[in-house]
């Protein structure tokens, strides 16, 4: 039987295409939405804040833009006075139900932001408080774990980095070819079997990464625990390296994300042949040659360039989280305790 979350995994190539298709045109009135803007503050929890990591990322990267993760306790509990007259800030949530960040998206505007909404719902409470919605059109998503939702929410994080950036359409070319080696991952799924059967072998599972795909490690780390029912921690390999990674043996299943190309790829993979000297089984997941050698089980990523993997890097580790849940006996589909919009504070 096919799980309604295998079955949406597969629908996030045309999701991301619509997405784009309908995002790109609204890049000259981000542009002169954010004019005068000298910061971008990302808002976020869950999946959604994942993706606003990539978001970050390719601001600072690829717009120049300095860029930051909004804590939004700061608002909603704290209600500090700050003053937001040359900040962007942009609020992710894929219901735009989630009244914390609904809250925070207002105060923002109250502090004299101007405001973006990245959601599913163009009819929500959040696009309609927002100067500007970025609606993502990956249709209802029914599974309670994120999949196509979050990648069009990288979808929206990449038109919005280069609405800013030089050169708006730079990324293009890229950004359209992403859902191709989308489809291209989820229908030969390699080494995802292989994977799954290791990291089932044990409960104790870290995952790394750094840089543009920080997020998608961390989004790794998240559907692990709230698909698999498994502890999991999620680091930057510079955090690993700064005491945690003493804890690493043959005990753990370690999972690095790695780009293809770009500045991180050769510290992922001596963090990779690291891990695995220590005893840990390794599985890699993108990276170049060298990366697939200095891992134990090597899971084949995207031919895109690090600015652009992000959106197809995280399709095979989502098949392997659905694979493991199956594995387990568990439901992929409705993971226990959870719904499909979370409010911070009942």
């Amino acid at each position: 039987m096919t799980t309604q979350m295998a079955t949406e995994i597969a629908e996030q190539p045309e999701a991301v295409a619509r997405t784009l298709e309908a995002l790109k045109p609204l890049r000259a009135d981000l542009a002169r939405l954010a004019e005068g803007c000298r910061h971008v503050l990302f808002v976020a929890r869950g999946s959604s804040d994942n993706a606003a990591i990539y978001g970050r990322y390719l601001m600072e990267t690829h717009a120049h833009r300095p860029a930051a993760l909004a804590a939004p306790s700061v608002a909603t509990h704290y209600h500090a006075n700050l003053d937001l007259s040359d900040a962007l800030v942009v609020c992710v949530s894929q219901s735009g139900e989630t009244k914390e960040i609904i809250e925070t998206l207002t105060w923002a505007a109250d502090c004299g932001a101007r405001t973006v909404a990245v959601t599913n719902d163009g009819a929500s409470a959040l696009a309609e408080a927002a100067d500007l919605a970025l609606v993502t059109h990956a249709g209802v998503e029914r599974a309670v774990p994120a999949t196509k939702t979050y990648t069009t929410q990288l979808a929206a994080m990449a038109v919005l980095a280069t609405a800013l950036a030089p050169k708006p359409t730079e990324l293009d070319e890229d950004l359209d070819r992403a859902p191709q080696e989308m489809a291209r991952l989820a229908a030969e799924a390699a080494g995802v079997e292989e994977a799954a059967a290791k990291i089932a072998l044990t409960q104790e599972t870290l995952v790394s990464g750094r840089g543009l795909l920080f997020g998608t490690a961390l989004e790794v780390a998240l559907k692990l625990e709230e698909t698999c029912l498994r502890p999991v921690r999620g680091l930057s390999y510079a955090d690993l390296r700064h005491g945690p990674i003493a804890v690493v043996d043959h005990d753990i299943v370690a999972i690095v994300v790695a780009p293809p190309d770009g500045p991180v790829l050769d510290g992922l993979t001596e963090v990779a042949a690291d891990l695995r000297e220590r005893g840990a089984a390794t599985i890699g997941i993108g990276g170049d040659e060298a990366f697939a050698t200095a891992s134990t089980l090597h899971v084949p990523g995207p031919d895109l360039p690090e600015a652009v993997a992000p959106l197809a890097t995280v399709v095979p580790a989502q098949l392997i989280v659905e694979t493991l849940a199956r594995r387990l006996g568990l439901d992929p589909d409705s993971p226990r305790g959870l719904s499909k919009v979370t409010q911070t504070d009942e």
